[in-house]
C-alpha cells in the first residue's frame, strides 16, 4: 500500500477508536492531504475544551445564540438537516483567519437541554476581506469558504462561511453547510 494510504488507513483507525463519528478517512480522505488532516486535528484539540458551553462561554463565544430573522436559535433546513446552535466570538470576526480559532461554536440542542459541540464555523464579513483582498475568497483547509449574500436569514451583510463538522460525523461531507444528524429539539 501506498505510504499516504497507510497514513491515512492509520488515521482512519485511529479516529475510529477515539471519536468514531469523526473518522473520515473512508469518505472524504482520498480528497484531503495528510497536512489538511493535522491541520483538523489541532483544530481539534484546540477547540476540545468546549464540549463544556461554559468553557465557550468564559472563552468568549456567545453567552447568547445567533437567532435567525424568524428569532430561530436552532438553525435547520427542512429535508437537509440542521446546523444546531452557533455562539460566536465577535472578537475573532476579522479578516484575518486562524484555523484554530473559529468565529463560532456550534452546538446540537439534547434532551435535558444539554448542549453537544458538533461543529464550528468560520466567518469574515466580505466587506472587511474584500478590504484587505479584494479579489479573492478565504479559504482554509484548502476549502474555498461559501459566500452568503444579503437579503440572508440572518439579516446579516455579504459574509463568507465554512463549517467543519469537527465533532459529529455529516454523511453529507466534513465541510457541508447542513447535517442530516443534526436535529433542533
Amino acid at each position: 500500500m501506498h505510504p499516504i494510504l497507510n497514513s491515512l488507513a492509520a488515521i482512519a483507525v485511529a479516529g475510529t477508536l477515539l471519536n468514531p463519528g469523526v473518522a473520515r478517512a473512508h469518505e472524504e480522505g482520498s480528497r484531503l492531504s495528510e497536512e489538511v488532516w493535522d491541520q483538523i486535528a489541532d483544530l481539534r484539540r484546540a477547540t476540545a475544551s468546549f464540549h463544556d458551553i461554559e468553557a465557550a462561554f468564559a472563552a468568549g463565544y456567545g453567552p447568547s445564540p445567533v437567532v435567525d430573522i424568524h428569532g430561530h436559535a436552532c438553525i435547520d433546513q427542512p429535508g437537509q438537516g440542521a446546523m444546531g446552535i452557533h455562539y460566536v466570538n465577535g472578537n475573532l470576526l476579522t479578516p484575518h483567519l486562524n484555523p484554530l480559532q473559529p468565529q463560532a461554536m456550534i452546538y446540537e440542542p439534547m434532551p435535558g437541554g444539554r448542549m453537544k459541540l458538533v461543529a464550528v464555523e468560520y466567518i469574515v464579513f466580505k466587506s472587511a476581506w474584500d478590504g484587505l483582498f479584494a479579489g479573492t475568497t478565504p479559504k482554509l483547509f484548502g476549502q474555498s469558504f461559501e459566500l452568503v449574500p444579503a437579503g440572508n436569514r440572518y439579516g446579516l451583510p455579504d459574509f463568507y462561511e465554512l463549517h467543519l463538522w469537527a465533532w459529529k460525523h455529516n454523511r453529507s461531507g466534513l465541510f457541508a453547510d447542513w447535517n442530516p444528524a443534526v436535529h433542533c429539539r
